[in-house]
């Protein structure tokens, strides 16, 4: 029996029409163009604007686009996976809200929650349906409205992050494309440096914590930095000695959008060129679970199949990984 691998065969992405440029920000904390440039690389985010709208409204778009470009009917879906630490609720699962919103009624659908890891993470789990030879349409969503989260008092947090979802559709092949490997990693010492205080089962939601602002995103900059260098460059070189790939191998470095100087950092232990990394944190913040995917949705109409890719991250929890992939199509 010929071995089965999970493709992409789809991307497609979203982002809300608002825009939050730093000028704009600067309005509403102590911070400057020059201050979040320097330090982080974001010119401007995407923020979700609406009552009402949540994670699942960002996914619903990224995935309705997706299933119109690829040809694929909501009944033809086996299995949907939304990746986002913003869900629309507790429960259910964001992915059964995007599930029902787009018609898709013969999948089963969860949540995955792994930080800023969280796509790199559900792509591996997605491949393994595809790979067990049952499952032949997988949708993987990284969706996240992080402005629902983000306490825009606090300059040290707020220019960061941004809202956005992108959704790939893995499908079997028997050719050697698609995802080859993966290094996951977790150390859930981290989680001290990186999280959201309440609204979980051992503080849940009260005055007091609500009064304490402590439902918004909680990062202690320098430590998580020193880790996200370490961990997403270890861990990509890895992958790369591991299959014997050199800089010329590569065709892009797909890396999580949280810094420019992890980014820059990642690629120069790679050996790799700025022209072979892709890049979009000056205009889209970190989206968390969207970044990954909102990268191959930019960059798909300069993916040549068989190109080789390197997908890294490094997110809360801590969480970190990498995953080596051919692309399965030309444009």
């Amino acid at each position: 029996m010929e071995k089965i691998n999970a493709a992409i065969s789809g991307v497609a992405g979203y982002v809300p029409e608002y825009i939050l440029t730093n000028d704009e920000l600067s309005k509403m904390v102590d911070t400057s163009d020059e201050w979040i440039m320097t330090r982080i690389g974001i010119k401007e985010r995407r923020i979700l604007k609406g009552e009402g709208l949540g994670t699942s409204d960002l996914g619903t778009q990224a995935v309705k686009k997706l299933l119109e470009k690829t040809g694929t009917k909501p009944e033809e879906v086996d299995l949907l996976i939304c990746t986002t630490v913003t869900p629309d609720m507790q429960f259910p699962a964001t992915a059964n809200i995007i599930s029902d919103k787009l018609g898709i009624k013969n999948a089963f659908s969860f949540d995955l929650n792994a930080g800023c890891s969280g796509f790199l993470f559900g792509l591996s789990t997605a491949s393994k349906f595809v790979q067990s030879g049952k499952y032949k349409k997988v949708v993987l969503v990284g969706a996240d409205k992080m402005s629902s989260i983000v306490d825009y008092t606090d300059r040290s947090v707020c220019p960061i992050f941004g809202d956005g979802a992108g959704a790939v559709l893995l499908e079997p092949t028997t050719e050697d494309y698609g995802v080859i490997d993966e290094m996951l990693h977790v150390d859930g010492a981290g989680r001290k440096h990186l999280h959201q205080k309440a609204g979980g089962s051992i503080k849940p939601a009260s005055h007091e914590s609500v009064d304490a602002r402590e439902h918004f995103i909680y990062q202690e900059g320098q430590a998580v930095f020193k880790a996200a260098v370490k961990g997403m460059a270890d861990v990509s070189v890895e992958m790369m000695k591991k299959h014997n790939l050199t800089s010329d191998d590569i065709a892009w470095l797909v890396p999580h959008q949280a810094n420019m100087r992890i980014i820059a950092a990642t690629a120069k232990r790679m050996e790799l060129p700025p022209e072979k990394v892709m890049i979009n944190i000056q205009k889209f913040g970190n989206t968390t679970d969207g970044t990954l995917p909102l990268l191959l949705w930019e960059w798909e109409d300069k993916l040549k199949k068989g190109d080789k890719l390197i997908l890294s991250t490094f997110g809360a929890g801590f969480t970190w990984g990498a995953i080596y992939l051919k692309w399965a199509y030309n444009s």
